[in-house]
């Protein structure tokens, strides 16, 4: 089967998937449940008020963060690079973690709200790190840059629980409980919110796929076919920010989907990011989806936060994808 039935395939049931996960729970759903939204009664206002938007939030923050772990391992040639082990994510959740300490979510036009920004601005500055060693020090390698990007997360967490350590009781059990991941609290309020973030840097990413064939293969060779690197990174690193800014101030940092999503999309449709990058914004937010339904169904009427089931999965895949490719393919 060629890679683009594959892809298609990949779609459709990936839109299978998304389309059930409203359903997954529910006893009864009457017709007219499912051809009035705007009804009131329970049925109604569960589906359309708070699953509808939760999974389209989880679908959405699956798609942002696999699209931005295709992106950052084709930069940096490296499977383990990601949103997290570049310390992006951690960037952003500081960003939100003191927006949040301060009392600085503050609503702006549109219904956006500082949290997002503040989300993006933590994981600028976390990409900027990253881009000024690079440019001060162009001879290191990605491993080192990688290694650049772990210690950034590490620092940036520091950061984090110091904010947490802090903040009064209340705000402290607030951050744990973000911190590990959630969609418990979306509405339609955060989810529009989140949406354009994950849309415009989905554009950017997806708008240079052969940007990305040439990158992965080296600087150079991008450079001796016309590709402005340096730009060409500068639009790539600005649309990942903004996807992982805009899915942690909505969702929490979500481990393992930047990772996962984008290595199964390449088994199975090879690594030309034409069809990669498309297949790891669906897989990505089918695999956060029914990761969430699992969070929410699994220990009903408890709920488990969804990063808690990403890292029960993400673990595991992360030490065969060591056994796999070994030590030699992973660096360098």
């Amino acid at each position: 089967m060629s890679p683009g039935r594959r892809l298609v395939l990949l779609g459709g049931l990936s839109l299978a998937a998304v389309a059930a996960a409203p359903l997954v729970g529910m006893k009864q759903i009457p017709l007219a449940t499912l051809l009035h939204p705007g009804g009131t009664d329970v049925p109604s206002v569960i589906l359309w008020s708070i699953r509808l938007p939760r999974v389209l939030a989880a679908f959405l923050g699956g798609a942002g963060l696999a699209l931005g772990g295709a992106v950052f391992q084709a930069m940096f040639r490296n499977p383990l690079a990601t949103p997290y082990t570049l310390g992006v994510a951690s960037g952003a959740s500081l960003g939100v973690a003191v927006a949040s300490r301060l009392g600085l979510s503050v609503a702006l036009a549109w219904g956006l709200t500082t949290t997002p920004l503040a989300a993006f601005a933590g994981a600028l500055v976390a990409v900027a790190v990253v881009w000024l060693i690079a440019w001060l020090r162009p001879g290191f390698s990605s491993t080192v840059l990688l290694l650049a990007g772990v210690a950034m997360s590490f620092f940036f967490s520091s950061l984090i629980l110091f904010v947490q350590y802090t903040a009064s009781l209340g705000d402290s059990f607030r951050i744990v409980r973000w911190l590990m991941g959630g969609l418990g609290s979306i509405d339609w309020s955060l989810t529009s919110q989140m949406a354009p973030f994950v849309i415009v840097g989905a554009a950017l990413t997806l708008a240079h796929a052969r940007e990305l064939d040439l990158l992965s293969v080296g600087p150079e060779i991008a450079a001796s076919r016309g590709v402005d690197v340096a730009r060409c990174r500068m639009l790539l690193f600005l649309g990942a920010s903004l996807m992982v800014g805009g899915v942690v101030a909505a969702c929490g940092p979500v481990g393992f989907v930047g990772m996962m999503a984008p290595h199964i999309c390449r088994m199975l449709l090879g690594s030309h990011h034409r069809h990669l990058l498309p297949a790891s914004f669906l897989l990505g937010g089918a695999f956060l989806t029914t990761c969430d339904t699992l969070a929410r169904t699994v220990l009903a009427p408890v709920e488990l936060p969804v990063g808690v089931i990403t890292a029960f999965l993400g673990g595991p895949f992360f030490l065969w994808l060591l056994l796999r490719r070994g030590r030699t393919h992973l660096i360098g």
